[in-house]
């Protein structure tokens, strides 16, 4: 017998994931111990859990998934065929259909002035707060995409303007906003885009005082601090237009949290299953004395808010300190997660609909 963690590293998927699929039905553990609730697996579900894997990276819909490991379990090669004949020619279908779509928003981008579009020809030098840019970067870089299918995103947005700096990183699912102080540019707005292994090799150079110098030339840009520089080619791609996604209603809730217990309350607390969150789903309350709190499968509200557990995590470590307000709107409406210091350093996560 395997245990979730032998199980995790031996077939591929996460324990997160194979906590989701036991919840969802799918790959079931052989015994669940009653008194720690330790997960245990049989040698025969590797390689069912390996199959799993694979089918979820093809995009599968765990339906389906379900028949193709039935069908696997009593050999029934012909059912098997035929699902996975089946889901390819979807993926086919919807290729060609993508393909056409942006071959037609292609057009209407050429034919269409943008008001966003930014210069990068200019050459701009400036002085930028270590200290600064690198809490910065720490409060983003989770946010930023590992997809490569969408190379724009796998990277750290620089936008500079007056005397501020702004980086920003986003996924499609959460969205991470910074500033920074900077001393020397005079000149129209330019947005880089800095590919994260340079955004990396950036914050490795940073300290705790002081401050760098970061010059934009074309397509290059520069962090120099001392006789250390890191250095190399933006992504040659426009960024989405973040500021448009941050205009968001007035009249939201507001909830002042303690980060280290809210904290342990996701990360013990139930993870819902879903079919679009692999990693599981962490649903919170705001309680009438305006608490936050993890609710149990089946006790959720129709205000109650539902985002993926470890994009969660991930954000409240990003805020770096034990305080931070949750920001809430309509279930389907982005959750905030904001510092109590400032409003310039905060990050969006997009809700994810529950079933009922």
């Amino acid at each position: 017998m395997r245990s979730i963690g032998e199980m995790a590293r031996d077939s591929g998927l996460s324990v997160s994931a194979l906590r989701f699929y036991d919840g969802a039905g799918v790959l079931v553990p052989a015994r669940v111990d009653p008194v720690s609730g330790y997960r245990w697996y049989a040698p025969g579900q590797l390689d069912e859990s390996r199959l799993l894997a694979r089918l979820r990276r093809a995009g599968m819909p765990l339906a389906d998934i379900r028949l193709v490991l039935a069908g696997w379990s009593r050999a029934d090669t012909d059912l098997v065929r035929n699902l996975l004949q089946g889901h390819l020619r979807r993926l086919e279908l919807g290729l060609s259909d993508a393909r056409a779509e942006f071959s037609t928003i292609r057009a209407l981008l050429e034919h269409r002035e943008n008001p966003m579009a930014l210069p990068r020809t200019a050459t701009i030098r400036s002085a930028v707060s270590a200290p600064e840019l690198a809490a910065a970067l720490d409060a983003v870089r989770f946010a930023a995409s590992t997809d490569p299918e969408l190379p724009v995103l796998g990277g750290v947005l620089f936008d500079i303007e007056g005397e501020a700096l702004h980086v920003v990183a986003t996924d499609r699912y959460r969205m991470a906003v910074a500033r920074a102080g900077v001393d020397g540019h005079g000149g129209p707005r330019v947005q880089v885009v800095v590919p994260s292994p340079l955004a990396d090799a950036m914050r490795a150079l940073l300290s705790d005082d002081g401050s760098v110098r970061l010059t934009v030339d074309g397509d290059r840009v520069v962090l120099e601090t001392g006789d250390r520089q890191a250095a190399g080619r933006c992504l040659d791609h426009d960024f989405p237009d973040y500021r448009r996604l941050l205009r968001l209603p007035a009249d939201r809730r507001r909830a002042l949290v303690d980060v280290p217990a809210l904290r342990e309350a996701v990360a013990t607390g139930p993870v819902r299953a879903s079919e679009e969150c692999e990693q599981g789903l962490s649903v919170l309350k705001v309680t009438a004395d305006g608490a936050v709190t993890v609710c149990e499968d089946g006790d959720d509200g129709p205000d109650d808010v539902a985002v993926n557990r470890d994009f969660l995590l991930d954000a409240l470590t990003a805020g770096a300190s034990d305080q931070l307000v949750l920001e809430f709107g309509a279930p389907d409406a982005p959750l905030a997660i904001r510092r109590t210091d400032t409003e310039d350093t905060f990050s969006l996560l997009m809700p994810v609909r529950l079933g009922n």
